[in-house]
């Protein structure tokens, strides 16, 4: 089982329509896995069932039983986070603001205050329109800890990979250099950068590269809408030169693309014979070549 992690240095290069076409094209050969929990979008072009759902939780806040407290303010002269406001007779947590820090339990002199782990997200399996399985999650509103629910996300996909026995392992990452990304990059086989032909697109190339270099993994790269700028196209791929990094393909701007995410639908779904299709096909064959080769 061969992991591939498709990610980007920010958001809007088209990383998920990618993923979502290299998950259609292998069929079953593979479990889907998306890792962008904070913005989780995959589900709507794979045509995912939510099957099963399991809750997540991680952290911790603060809780205070209003029959033990006296109301003497300690913990709200302490909370740095404005978590805690005043009530006629006792005091009471935002659960959004608060982070949890344990210091307001710690000063209580009555004990009014129970730290409780939350409920910090879902972590869903699903069906996909394609017939393969897709592991997948949303961070609940406000929930911190979208690191570690992309772990979990992660662990459950491969447990379903090496239990089926599936040749894959296709993963939609976060973008930028987070936490969430550093979590996605995790045991990766093969790396798949999504850039554009833009100067913020070039920068953050740049940023989620020198990234992946500290896990010493195999990186190739796809330039989505190469032709927006044909200038910064040529800086990137000189700069995917001098770090060796093979360049898959330069998709140029097409409007099927755009037509195909608003029916909810891969490109390579939507229609399979227009070139950026055809570009995206060879993409995948040559990604499976390099596993095999590696």
């Amino acid at each position: 089982m061969r992991e591939i992690v498709v990610i980007s240095g920010k958001g809007g290069t088209g990383k998920t329509s990618l993923s979502a076409s290299f998950a259609y094209l292998a069929k079953q050969e593979a479990v889907v896995c998306d890792c962008d929990v904070d913005a989780a979008n995959m589900h709507l072009l794979l045509d995912a069932n939510f099957k099963k759902q399991s809750d997540f939780y991680s952290g911790e806040i603060a809780v205070i039983d209003p029959e033990i407290c006296t109301n003497c303010g300690d913990c709200f002269d302490v909370c740095r986070f404005d978590a805690i406001t005043k009530e006629t007779d006792f005091h009471v947590v935002d659960p959004i603001s608060c982070e949890g820090c344990h210091y307001c339990s710690r000063i209580c002199p009555v004990d009014a205050i129970e730290m409780v782990t939350q409920k910090a997200g879902d972590v869903f399996v699903s069906d996909i329109k394609n017939g393969a399985t897709m592991v997948h999650a949303k961070l609940g509103f406000g929930a911190e800890n979208s690191g570690k629910l992309v772990s979990k996300v992660k662990r459950v996909a491969k447990e379903l990979a090496l239990k089926e026995d599936k040749e894959y392992v296709i993963t939609d990452g976060s973008p930028g250099i987070g936490c969430p990304v550093i979590s996605s990059l995790s045991g990766a086989n093969l790396v798949v950068l999504v850039t554009e032909a833009t100067v913020s697109g070039l920068h953050d190339l740049k940023r989620v590269y020198e990234l992946t270099k500290t896990f010493n993994l195999k990186v190739v790269c796809i330039i989505n809408k190469c032709d927006l700028n044909w200038e910064i196209t040529k800086k990137i791929r000189e700069y995917l030169n001098s770090q060796n990094v093979q360049l898959l393909a330069s998709l140029g701007y097409d409007e099927n693309f755009t037509k195909a995410v608003s029916v909810a639908k891969p490109i390579v779904e939507f229609d399979e014979n227009c070139e950026i299709s055809k570009q995206i096909k060879l993409s995948w064959n040559n990604i499976k070549n390099i596993l095999k080769e590696n």
